[in-house]
């Protein structure tokens, strides 16, 4: 059995990388993230721009993007009270990332 160097070893994953695309690939946040680069949307927007998504699902997608600071939540009091949902500084760092991904996916379906 040889022995390999550390030198010689491929690089592992980078951890940051890892968690970031382990974020953005679960079921819908993606979808979110990329209806949100257009600009700050209501829930029910939001529900209608990501079809197939329940309220319920969208609700906890959005709070995970919220404690990792991706997205931010606006609540404009008033009866009935409105919720705006739109990108942080730090999400809409993710849109030339998610445009390029779309034009990819463009490329790549209609192959």
């Amino acid at each position: 059995m040889e022995v390999v160097s550390a030198q010689q070893q491929p690089p592992g994953v980078c951890p940051h990388f890892h968690a970031a695309i382990e974020l953005i690939g679960k079921r819908w946040t993606g979808a979110i993230v990329f209806a949100l680069t257009e600009g700050p949307l209501r829930f029910g927007e939001l529900a209608k721009a990501v079809p197939g998504l329940s309220d319920r699902l969208l609700s906890r997608r959005l709070r995970e993007l919220e404690q990792e600071g991706l997205v931010e939540r606006e609540v404009e009091s008033g009866s009935p009270v409105h919720v705006t949902y739109s990108l942080t500084e730090a999400g809409t760092e993710l849109g030339p990332a998610i445009a390029e991904l779309k034009s990819w996916a463009k490329r790549w379906r209609s192959e």
